[in-house]
């Protein structure tokens, strides 16, 4: 990588990564010995998700904390001796009912309850009560998000290269952004925080859609993305990891990842099977493959694909065009781009967000100082989904696409001409 190798950076570089490790967990509730961190759970009034992680901490300093790398290395020793507590038993707690729940090897757990009183509906979050019971007694509350009835859909999306940059088809810009930037030097895509809270608000501007976040990211990571995304003012949600990365002195490599993310997002169609579903990832990795199965498996249950386009590499666009003829010829709609405001001028079109959204994307583009140039907008539309899908397998994507230059991609929209604007109830 270009500009990363003088002392001078790599000083700063230690200091940061000081600074990020030996950040407090703000979560985890217990002074010292054994703590329970839970993360933000999410559900419906009949079944609710949560999951949490118990580890030993050793005691902090008495003496108050001093911003500098000496009492970071201190903090990061701390953070190095934490173990986790394997075989943990406790008891989660939520509206009249209760549920064992019991660690793993790596010290995390799940909680899966349905309540026998349905949660009241005049808030979002609501509070479970956790009470650890060996091998000693320790009590935390964790958050769960439930939908109100004003919403009309959910949104899934990833995080790296989604609505961040993290460089996933660079691995080690990927692995630099990762590990050695903080929250606030994790560079936003302009406009995704205008797009993500007008996906949010919906177009009546009050329906609260439910908005969760996935990411193939250690939970490691947790509390620098919950202060991303309070910076970038993205709407909070659940931010769901798929594994832990099991990366220690002894195996510094992270474990092989399993294919969890399309479990994942089976598990929330069948949660909130009442409601479609926006799906939003990017092109540098599996998402089309992941998103291409889901549309395939849940016919009529998504609304839309919106894809980020940050990889040039050609290989790519084979899984670009076999998702494309999944969505097309299942009647939805999916936009490949680059650009913020191509998909919320898509998603303004379908019916998903109010048409304020528009000045409110390219506002944000202006405070950023995006002075890039905007991409052309291309359409693939047939009268029939049959038609729409025969025409990306023809190859008009593939050609579409390499008509961009590499600075400035084309943005892409494939759906058929019948396709009907999403009407809220």
């Amino acid at each position: 990588m270009s500009g990363i190798g003088t002392a001078k950076q790599w000083l700063g570089a230690i200091t940061r990564i000081s600074g990020l490790i030996a950040r407090p967990v703000h979560e985890a509730q217990g002074e010292s010995g054994v703590v329970i961190q839970p993360y933000r759970g999410y559900g419906s009034r009949f079944e609710v998700f949560l999951i949490g992680r118990v580890f030993r901490q050793s005691r902090p300093p008495s003496e108050t904390r001093r911003d500098n790398l000496l009492a970071d290395l201190r903090d990061i020793g701390r953070r190095i001796a934490r173990r986790a507590v394997p075989n943990a038993g406790g008891t989660a707690r939520f509206y009249g009912t209760e549920e064992p729940f019991t660690t793993d090897k790596d010290g995390y757990f799940r909680v899966h309850l349905s309540p026998p009183l349905p949660p009241p509906l005049d808030r979002l979050w609501h509070t479970m009560d956790l009470a650890l019971e060996q091998p000693q007694v320790v009590q935390a509350q964790a958050q769960i998000f439930i939908p109100p009835a004003s919403c009309r859909y959910v949104v899934i999306s990833d995080i790296d290269d989604t609505i961040m940059y993290t460089g996933v088809a660079n691995r080690l810009r990927m692995l630099w952004r990762l590990f050695v930037e903080d929250a606030q030097s994790r560079v936003a895509f302009p406009g995704a925080g205008a797009l993500y809270r007008a996906l949010h608000a919906g177009i009546s501007g009050h329906q609260q859609n439910p908005m969760l976040y996935v990411s193939r990211a250690p939970w490691g990571i947790y509390e620098v993305l919950e202060e991303f995304f309070d910076l970038h003012g993205i709407p909070i949600g659940p931010i769901l990891f798929l594994r832990e990365w099991g990366v220690s002195w002894k195996s510094p490599l992270p474990r092989k990842a399993e294919d969890h993310k399309r479990e994942l997002i089976h598990n929330m169609l069948a949660l909130y099977s009442e409601l479609p579903f926006v799906l939003i990832g990017d092109s540098g990795q599996h998402d089309p493959e992941i998103y291409r199965q889901i549309v395939d498996e849940h016919p009529g249950r998504v609304l839309a694909v919106y894809i980020r386009n940050v990889s040039r590499d050609r290989k790519r666009i084979k899984e670009i065009e076999d998702l494309a003829k999944v969505v097309a010829g299942a009647g939805s709609s999916l936009v490949l781009a680059a650009d913020s405001m191509a998909m919320a001028e898509h998603a303004v079109s379908l019916g998903l967000v109010a048409p304020t959204t528009l000045s409110a994307v390219r506002n944000e583009k202006a405070a950023a100082a995006d002075t890039a140039r905007p991409p052309v907008t291309y359409g693939i539309q047939r009268a029939t989904p049959a038609a729409t899908a025969d025409a990306v397998s023809q190859g008009d994507l593939q050609h579409l696409v390499e008509t961009g230059s590499e600075a400035v991609p084309p943005s892409v929209i494939v759906e058929p001409k019948t396709r009907q604007p999403f009407n809220e109830p």
